[in-house]
Formats: C-alpha cells, sequence, structure tokens
C-alpha cells in the first residue's frame, strides 16, 4: 500500500470540501510538478505541460506528447463536486429569537442523515466592487460550528409515522447560526429597546459575518456557500484498513487521477486529467461535462499544436481518445445483502472497480463500454500488477445511477467507468479501504501510458 498516497488524500480531503478549493489544490500540485496556464503558450511542443480552469469550479491538465492530436489523448475523467448543502439567495433569516441560514440541497442525499452534525461553511461572496472574500467557518477546533435540529422522539409520534423521504423537508435544512435570549417578562423596555430587540438575533450575526469578512447582508445576493460536514477525514476501525470522510464521491477519483498525471510523463499520446463540476446534478451548467466545456478546453491545445487548426481535427482528436471515467461504485454491504447481485457487487478493499456500463434498470442514461477497449484495460492492469474487480451498481431494477461517462462518449471515443467501492455513498461521512485508494492510483498511471 502507498501509505503516503493516503496521507496526501486525507489532506486533500480536508482543504478540499469545495469544487473551488479543490481546484485551488489541483493547481498548486500541478505548478509544484511544473505545469503552467495555457495563456502562457503561443505554441506546444512535446513535453509541455499546461492546464485550464473554468469558473475556478472545473480544470484539466495536459501534457502534449510526440504523436499528432488529431490521434487521441488518454484522459482521466473525474468530478470534484459532492452532495451537500447550499446557501438560498436571501439566506439569513430570524425566527423566535433564533437566526437560520436557509438553504437549498443539493445532489442526492438523505436528508434526516443532515440533522444534529456538526456543519461547516465553506464559500466565496462576491461583492459589487469586483473584490471576493472566500469564507471558511466551523473548521478549525476553537471556531463554531452549525446545525440543524431535529424533534426530540418524545415529541416525534407524528414524524415517525412519514416515510423516510418525507419526514424532513427540504425546507426543514435550515441551519442555526445564532440564537439570543427572548424578551425578560415583567421588565419594562423603552420604545428605542423595543426597537433593538427586533430581530436582535439576525442583527448580531450579520454583525459578526460584517466584522470577520467585511460582508453586508445584501452581498449574500452574490455569494456561492456551501454547508458541509465539519471535520477531518480520519483512518477507521482499529486495523485503519478504512477512511471516514466527506465527499470521497468523488474526490476520491480526483486526487488519484491528478496524483497519477503529476507522476506519469506522456510517451506518445497526449494525456489529459480532467476535473469537472455539478456531476451531482446532472452535469449541467458551464462547468459540467454536459456543456462545451471540455471540447473548448482541448481546442484551445488543439490551436497551439496544430500547423492549421480546424473542427474535423478536433472532432478526430476526442473519437479517436480514451478515457477512464473515473467514479465510485456502490459497495458490497453485508447488512444489506438483498440489494445488491453479489456476483456483480464491487467489496471494499477489492481494488479498482470497473463498470462496463452504468445507467438505471434498462440501463437508462448509460454509457456502455465496446468489449474490445475493455479487454485492452484489463491487460494493461495485468501487466501493472494492478487488482481489479468487475460490478455494477445494484440489483436490476432496484436503482442505479450515472456518471460523466456517457457525457464523453457522445463524442465517439473509448469511454470505461472506473473507480472504487464507497460504503454508505453519498451520506455525510463516507467509507472507503485505503487498498482501493493505493490500486486505482497505480490504475491510472497504468492507463495514461497506454499506446
Amino acid at each position: 500500500m502507498n501509505e503516503q498516497l493516503i496521507v496526501d488524500y486525507k489532506n486533500f480531503l480536508n482543504n478540499g470540501k469545495t469544487e473551488r478549493e479543490c481546484v485551488q489544490q489541483i493547481l498548486a500540485m500541478a505548478r509544484k510538478a511544473g505545469y503552467k496556464d495555457i495563456s502562457k503558450f503561443k505554441r506546444l511542443k512535446t513535453g509541455d505541460k499546461v492546464f485550464i480552469t473554468k469558473m475556478n469550479k472545473s480544470v484539466a491538465l495536459f501534457e502534449i506528447g510526440s504523436d499528432m492530436l488529431e490521434n487521441g489523448m488518454n484522459i482521466l475523467g473525474a468530478h470534484i463536486d459532492s452532495p451537500r448543502l447550499d446557501a438560498k439567495q436571501n439566506p439569513v433569516y430570524e425566527k423566535d429569537n433564533v437566526t437560520y441560514l436557509n438553504t437549498h440541497y443539493y445532489g442526492g442525499i438523505k436528508k434526516y442523515q443532515w440533522t444534529t452534525l456538526p456543519l461547516a461553511i465553506h464559500g466565496v461572496v462576491c461583492k459589487k466592487d469586483g473584490s471576493s472574500v472566500n469564507v471558511v467557518i466551523g473548521e478549525n477546533y476553537d471556531e463554531p460550528v452549525f446545525c440543524i435540529s431535529d424533534i426530540l422522539p418524545h415529541l416525534a409520534q407524528d414524524q415517525m409515522k412519514d416515510k423516510a423521504s418525507d419526514f424532513i423537508k427540504g425546507e426543514d435544512l435550515d441551519v442555526i447560526l445564532g440564537s439570543v435570549p427572548p424578551a425578560k417578562k415583567g421588565i419594562q423596555q423603552t420604545a428605542e429597546e423595543k426597537k433593538d430587540a427586533k430581530e436582535k438575533s439576525k442583527k448580531t450575526v450579520l454583525a459578526l459575518f460584517k466584522e470577520m469578512y467585511g460582508i453586508e447582508e445584501d452581498d449574500f445576493e452574490s455569494a456561492e456557500l456551501e454547508i458541509v460536514p465539519a471535520g477531518k477525514a480520519r483512518d477507521m476501525g482499529l486495523d485503519r484498513s478504512m477512511i471516514l470522510g466527506y465527499g470521497q464521491d468523488d474526490r476520491s477519483c480526483a486526487f488519484t487521477s491528478v496524483a497519477a498525471m503529476l507522476e506519469v510523463h506522456a510517451g506518445k499520446r497526449t494525456t489529459c486529467c480532467l476535473c469537472v463540476d455539478k456531476e451531482e446534478i446532472g452535469s449541467v451548467g458551464a462547468t459540467g461535462m454536459a456543456s462545451n466545456l471540455f471540447e473548448n478546453m482541448v481546442a484551445e491545445v488543439l490551436s497551439r499544436t496544430e500547423s492549421e487548426y480546424s473542427d474535423l481535427t478536433l472532432r478526430r482528436c476526442l473519437a479517436n481518445s480514451n478515457m477512464l471515467s473515473s467514479d465510485v461504485n456502490a459497495a458490497y454491504d453485508p447488512l444489506n445483502a438483498g440489494l445488491y447481485d453479489k456476483d456483480n457487487a464491487s467489496a471494499l478493499g477489492g481494488g479498482v472497480t470497473f463498470q462496463k456500463y452504468t445507467g438505471s434498470r434498462g440501463k437508462s442514461g448509460a454509457s456502455d463500454a465496446n468489449p474490445e477497449f475493455v479487454a485492452k484495460v484489463r491487460a494493461a492492469m495485468y501487466d501493472a500488477n494492478v487488482n481489479y474487480q468487475m460490478a455494477e451498481l445494484g440489483k436490476v431494477d432496484q436503482g442505479g445511477g450515472g456518471t460523466i461517462a456517457y457525457h464523453a462518449a457522445r463524442y465517439g471515443m473509448n469511454v470505461l467507468d472506473a473507480g472504487v467501492a464507497v460504503l454508505s455513498m453519498h451520506a455525510p461521512w463516507e467509507i472507503t479501504s485505503k487498498e482501493d485508494i493505493s490500486q486505482i492510483f497505480d490504475c491510472n498511471r497504468a492507463f495514461l501510458g497506454l499506446n
């Protein structure tokens, strides 16, 4: 097992709880390895290492190989967004002496899992003057944390009759920011004191935001604040064989893709590591894989390498490329064995998980890899002594899920889903095996060297 890789991975999780924070870390790693912003280059030659970012939430790394780009690249693709809560546009309000942050959940979550947890706020606030402020509250031991309250069991008779999907409403996932004591009875107040007492808790909270970050209430209109579990990734189990941490879907794959990209030098084929946003909500938006994001990035590279850039060259480059779409799979759970076809399930510690197809039920929304490409990847894993397993996500008709693979496949390239097995996927705290993290790093290195 690669012990240093595991240490670096946990640090990546701890310091990358949002897409922006992940991009910042990836760029720091890339610059240290000699990568430069593509805008610094008029022409690219063999061995050049460049990066391209989009809105500080998606990033691609390229190392130029000796072959013409129209013959294709070897690509590692992953996403860096994770399920969470987002602050609404007008988020701060007071109700009966308690101040809340109004939220909208992001991605597929079980809402009840987010109550009574210590939570942290991460994000950016952009002001009208063009400046921006990074916000992180709740990660250091001496900082306050936040929480969503729940009903005590003694009063929860009606709540417990609801389905699990209903007994915590989305509009009830509001985070407690502060509180003040109610007005004391029997004490006379002046008109001025009564005026000051109105929304006193909210005023106190907003004053603290202004003191700490220079933020006014209307600045939240142009903010991107994400509420995530507070705390660090930890070794799990007495044998320390596992990792418990937030956001391992899909940062386990993103980190190991970047780490492999920085270690392997491109040979004949140009190599690429792509880390995108918005996968958890359908890969939408300008920073998601469903947009023209990736082809625009490749076009920027092609325009600096080909003597005559053309749309046909771009199309050939994408169609002739190979990609591992790196995303996690549901680990076999012995306590819920009925949800899995055990012979086609991924096990914690079983090595890299390859999924020939994803999707739901009748493979809806799937990318289904060609067996010729699967065989080529298998051969590469054998040569590199990488342990792997073939799996799908649960029993047929039980559920399913998608990745960025089918967005890449629309270019005509070879795509195969590859990742690690995760227990408690999409929960605030997810479980992976250290062995699997180490194996997928080796897998990614071997894949980048494919001819």
